[in-house]
C-alpha cells in the first residue's frame, strides 16, 4: 500500500472540495493514483457533492416515523422546493426516518447506519450527486411512551409521513388504541396550528419566563406603579403569558370554548381510562436557518449589464 502524504490528501481535498476523510479512503483505495482517487470519489458522488457544500439548503421536507409506542420526526433540507417533489428525495426522507426509529435520533449514529450495502451518508451523497443539489440530514428527534400511543400530523403533506411542518405528540394512557391515536391526531395538529412552547408551566424555559416577568413589569414601571401593584400586574401577565405558550391551557382549537386539558379530561371517558400528554415535538421546515435574501430585480438588471 502507497504512503499516503498529507500533503497528497490535501491536494485531492483542493481538486475535489470532498472532506478529509473521504480523500484518504479514496487514496487508500486507488494506491495513492491522484487521477484514479478524483474518478473513485466522482463515482461515489462525493466530489460533486462537495462543491453544493457551500450553497444554504433552507427547503426540503419534514419526515415523520411512528412505530408503536414510539414516534420520530425528521428534517431534510434541500435547496429548493423543487426537489421536494422528486420522489427520489422523499424516498431518502422517508428511507431516514424508519432508521432513525430504529437506531435513535443521533445525527451521526444515523449517517453511519446501514440500509442494505449503503450507509444514509452514501444515501444522500448519492442523492446530491443525482439530483444536483446540496442536502443535509439537519436534526431528528424522538418521543416514547411506555402506554399508549404516539399521535402524529403533517401539515402541507406531499406524501404520507412528508411534508413543511411534522408534529408528534406523546398520550400516556391506558385506554383504547384507536380512540387515543384519533385523539392523538388531533392534538398534534392543534400543536401545529398552535405553537406551544411546553406542555405546562413546569416545562416552560426559565429564562423564557424571566425575560417575559421583567417586560411585564418594566411596562408597569414606566407608567408609575407602585411596587406592590407591579407584583400583582406581573403575576397577572404571567397567567397571561402561560395561556398562550403552554400546550395544556391554549383554547383547543377544535372547540375554542375549552381548553387542551379540558378536552384531554372529556375525551377519557370515550378512550377509557385517563390521558396524560408528556410530550410533543414540532419541527417547521427550514426554521433558524439563515436564508440569503436576494433582490430579484437587482439580480436581473446586473445579469442585463445595468447594475
Amino acid at each position: 500500500m502507497a504512503n499516503i502524504s498529507a500533503s497528497l490528501v490535501k491536494e485531492l481535498r483542493d481538486k475535489t472540495g470532498a472532506g478529509m476523510m473521504d480523500c484518504k479512503a479514496a487514496l487508500a483505495e486507488t494506491d495513492g493514483n491522484l487521477e484514479a482517487a478524483v474518478d473513485w470519489l466522482r463515482k461515489k458522488g462525493l466530489a460533486k457533492a462537495a462543491k453544493k457544500a457551500g450553497r444554504v439548503a433552507a427547503e426540503g421536507l419534514i419526515g415523520v416515523a411512528v412505530a408503536g409506542p414510539k414516534g420520530v420526526v425528521v428534517e431534510v433540507n434541500s435547496e429548493t422546493d423543487f426537489v421536494a417533489r422528486n420522489d427520489q428525495f422523499q424516498g431518502l426522507v422517508r428511507m431516514i426516518a424508519q432508521v432513525a426509529l430504529d437506531v435513535g435520533t443521533d445525527l451521526d449514529v444515523i449517517a453511519a447506519a446501514k440500509v442494505g450495502e449503503t450507509t444514509i451518508a452514501e444515501a444522500i451523497s448519492s442523492a446530491i450527486a443525482t439530483i444536483g443539489e446540496n442536502m443535509t440530514l439537519r436534526r431528528a428527534a424522538g418521543l416514547s411512551v411506555s402506554q399508549g400511543v404516539i399521535g402524529q400530523y403533517v401539515h402541507g403533506a406531499v406524501s404520507e409521513g412528508l411534508g413543511k411542518i411534522g408534529v408528534i405528540v406523546a398520550l400516556e394512557s391506558p385506554g383504547k388504541a384507536d380512540e387515543l391515536t384519533a385523539l392523538g391526531r388531533q392534538i398534534a395538529m392543534h400543536v401545529a396550528a398552535s405553537n406551544p412552547q411546553a406542555v405546562d408551566e413546569a416545562g416552560v424555559d426559565p429564562a423564557v419566563v424571566a425575560r417575559e416577568r421583567e417586560v411585564i413589569a418594566d411596562k408597569a414601571r414606566q407608567q408609575g406603579k407602585p411596587d406592590k401593584v407591579i407584583e400583582k400586574i406581573v403575576e397577572s401577565g404571567l397567567k397571561t403569558f402561560y395561556k398562550e405558550v403552554c400546550l395544556l391551557d391554549q383554547p383547543y382549537i377544535h372547540d375554542t370554548g375549552k381548553t387542551v386539558a379540558q378536552a384531554l379530561k372529556e375525551a377519557e371517558g370515550k378512550v377509557g381510562g385517563p390521558i396524560k400528554i408528556t410530550g410533543f415535538l414540532r419541527y417547521a421546515l427550514g426554521e433558524g436557518i439563515e436564508r440569503k435574501e436576494s433582490d430579484f430585480a437587482a439580480e436581473v438588471a446586473a445579469a442585463a449589464g445595468q447594475g
